[in-house]
C-alpha cells in the first residue's frame, strides 16, 4: 500500500476543505487487505460538514490529480448525507462501516446504523444488472481474447462483493476475503469455484494473465452468478 501517497491525498483534502472536512476514510480492497496494483485502485470517502459550490471548485484540481494516480475521485457526503441514505445504499455502507480505515479526523462509521429496509431488493438488483451489462459487454468482445479476460477480471471483484451480500441475505456470515465468499457461495448454493477461482488467480498474480482461458470459462462464470440471483430471488417468494 502507498502510504506516502494516501498521506499526501489527505493533506490536500484538507487543505481543499479546511474545517469543513470531518473525515477521510478508505474502503474496499485496500481495506480488506486484498489490494492488488493492477487491478486494485484506492477508494476514498469524504465527509464534510457542508458541501456547497466552493467545496465542489475546490476538489477540481485535487481530483484531477488523484484520477492521475490511477483511482476514482473520492466520494463525497455530508455528514447528514452519510446518517440518511443507508436505506438506498445498505450494501455499500455495510461494507464501508464493517472494513474501512479512518486516514483523517473523527470516525464517523462505526457506529453508524444501517436501514435494511431495501436491502435484499438492492442485493438482487445489482446482481441482475451486473450480469445484464457483462453479458451486453461479453457479446461484443467475445472474439478478443485479451478484452474478454480483462472484463472477467475486472468484475470478478464486484461479484464476489455482491455473492457476499447474497450470503448474508442467508444468515451466511462470510469472510471479507473474497476466496472464503466463493467458497461459501459453493456450499450455499452449489456454484462451480473454479472459473471465480482462476480469475482470482490472475488477480493475486498465482498465474499469469495469457494462461487464463477465458473463453472456456465464461459458461460457468456467468452460470454461477444466475444461480445466486435465483437463490436471493426465492427469498421473496
Amino acid at each position: 500500500m502507498n502510504e506516502k501517497l494516501l498521506k499526501e491525498l489527505v493533506d490536500k483534502l484538507s487543505k481543499a476543505y479546511g474545517e469543513s472536512l470531518v473525515s477521510v476514510v478508505l474502503y474496499g480492497s485496500a481495506a480488506t487487505g486484498e489490494h492488488h496494483a493492477k487491478f486494485s485502485d484506492y477508494n476514498v470517502l469524504c465527509v464534510l460538514t457542508q458541501l456547497r459550490a466552493r467545496e465542489l471548485s475546490a476538489s477540481q484540481e485535487l481530483f484531477r490529480w488523484w484520477r492521475e494516480q490511477g483511482s476514482p475521485s473520492p466520494l463525497l457526503l455530508t455528514e447528514q448525507e452519510l446518517a440518511t441514505s443507508t436505506d438506498c445504499f445498505a450494501i455499500e455502507f455495510t461494507d464501508i462501516k464493517n472494513q474501512h480505515r479512518l486516514l483523517y479526523g473523527r470516525d464517523v462509521l462505526s457506529g453508524l446504523a444501517i436501514d435494511t429496509s431495501f436491502y435484499r431488493a438492492q442485493v438482487e438488483h445489482d446482481l441482475r444488472a451486473k450480469l445484464l451489462r457483462l453479458r451486453q459487454k461479453c457479446a461484443g468482445i467475445l472474439g478478443d481474447a485479451g478484452l474478454l479476460r480483462r472484463l472477467l477480471l475486472d468484475s470478478v471483484s464486484t461479484f464476489c462483493v455482491l455473492f457476499r451480500h447474497a450470503l448474508a441475505l442467508h444468515g451466511v456470515e462470510a469472510a471479507p476475503k473474497k476466496r472464503e465468499v466463493v467458497a461459501a457461495a459453493q456450499q450455499q448454493f452449489g456454484i462451480n469455484p473454479a472459473p471465480f477461482e482462476q480469475l482470482l488467480d490472475v488477480r493475486e498474480e498465482r498465474i499469469k494473465p495469457r494462461d487464463l482461458d477465458a473463453a472456456s470459462l465464461l459458461g460457468g462464470y456467468l452460470e454461477g452468478i444466475s444461480k445466486v440471483i435465483d437463490a436471493v430471488d426465492r427469498l421473496e417468494k
